[in-house]
């Protein structure tokens, strides 16, 4: 088994995890400007601030103006958690279920033994390593923590090589297996057995 097979599974399933999160980010795109253009909720609370602000006009456009920031960095952080349980339950059905994830699957590789309790293991490393932690970073640097938001950022690449480079070890594990204790495996399929699903397809 090569790396380049186990590379091509991952960027498989990576793809998939960038298409959801397009279609969050879409969807949270969308929720922000929901916000903006719902002008009679804007005009009532606007009024109602300009209202009990004694004069204070700049500090009641504040009010708002934080209130709409704080509901907009919220949407973000809620579509950063559905996204990393959307991997972590993609990583997790796939492996329990069948012992391989679509890229997996189309790469010719499976992962062994397959247990439930193996399974979740080896999908909460997978999605810390390329989902999580990239995920706080973002919402940190949407928070204006841009320090501690580059800091995050280089610990999760750090994390994902050390996940990712003893795959191309001699043992092949990756830190999800070890953690997990599974290892990938080929499948190979034996001549006589391809030729008779040809037949009966």
């Amino acid at each position: 088994m090569s790396a380049l097979r186990r590379a091509m599974a991952w960027v498989i399933d990576f793809a998939l995890v960038v298409s959801v999160a397009s279609l969050l980010a879409v969807l949270t795109f969308n929720r922000m400007s929901a916000l903006v253009t719902d002008v009679p909720e804007l005009a009532a609370r606007g009024g109602f601030d300009l209202l009990t602000s004694r004069g204070d006009v700049l500090g009641a456009s504040g009010t708002l103006g934080t209130s709409l920031w704080d509901r907009s960095v919220g949407y973000v952080q809620q579509a950063f958690v559905l996204l990393a349980v959307a991997a972590y339950l993609y990583q997790w059905a796939c492996l329990a279920l069948a012992g391989r994830t679509l890229g997996k699957a189309l790469t010719g590789l499976k992962v062994t033994p397959r247990t439930p309790r193996r399974a979740a293991l080896r999908a909460a490393v997978t999605t810390a390593t390329d989902v999580v932690v990239y995920a706080v970073a973002c919402v940190l640097l949407v928070e204006g923590e841009m320090l501690l938001s580059v800091l995050v950022w280089l610990a999760a690449v750090a994390l994902f090589l050390l996940n990712a480079l003893p795959v191309l070890g001699s043992r092949r594990r990756s830190l999800a297996d070890r953690v997990a204790g599974t290892s990938v495996t080929a499948v190979r399929l034996s001549m006589p057995a391809a030729m008779s699903r040809v037949r009966t397809s």
